[in-house]
């Protein structure tokens, strides 16, 4: 809406200065109806889910956890190995405006070919994904613009079963929960992961005997 200023007391007023409209930074976000949800948009199922903090998904059956460990101490990733291929979610903070993905899909692309891999752009259930060849793993990244988040899965697994592995990635990632928090993050940031009690208690054991 246009902006006037205050009409000055003089004989003849003199024409107010008009502001010209700004339009707003239009949203990009993907449809997040059937997930995955934000935390405040979550559904009120009894599915149960691996609570890590930023993010909480449901185990496949079958499937086991590796966790990596920063030097520092804070959890790095937490990987889901499955029969079929290892899945790896990630959430980052990101621009209210949304549209991380589409900047990030480009670099990582790049950054790909530099490493030798044979890279190639497909649309998926939320837009551009990349698949890409390197030695003899076939991989798949997804990647879901929310609300000041940015959700990336990555799946990694033979080339025979590359068309099973990114369907079951896509599957975990939209029943996926992002909790963002409240607090102001650099874009970019991935968002902390915290272990499970039981989860921490077992791999503090298990260092505990490696010692």
């Amino acid at each position: 809406m246009a902006l006037f200023g205050r009409k000055r007391r003089r004989d003849v007023e003199e024409p107010a200065p008009v502001v010209e409209e700004v339009e707003e930074t239009p949203v990009e976000h993907a449809d997040l109806t059937d997930g995955p949800y934000d935390v405040d948009d979550a559904p009120e199922d009894d599915m149960p889910r691996l609570d890590l903090g930023a993010v909480r998904f449901p185990v496949p059956d079958g499937a086991q956890l590796q966790v990596e460990m920063d030097p520092a101490g804070p959890v790095r990733a937490v990987h889901v190995l499955t029969q079929i291929g290892q899945l790896t979610i990630t959430a980052y903070a990101a621009p209210r405006s949304g549209g991380l993905w589409r900047e990030v899909c480009g670099e990582l692309a790049d950054q790909l070919r530099a490493d030798g891999a044979k890279v190639h752009s497909t649309v998926g259930d939320w837009g551009q994904e990349l698949a890409a060849t390197m030695g003899e793993a076939a991989l798949r990244f997804v990647g879901i613009d929310g609300p000041r988040w940015m959700l990336r899965g990555v799946v990694a697994g033979p080339p025979q079963l590359a068309d099973h592995s990114a369907k079951a990635l896509r599957e975990l990632l939209r029943r996926t929960i992002v909790v963002r928090g409240a607090q102001p993050m650099p874009v970019r940031t991935p968002l902390p992961l915290e272990l499970p009690q039981a989860i921490a208690e077992h791999i503090a054991q298990a260092q505990e005997q490696q010692a």
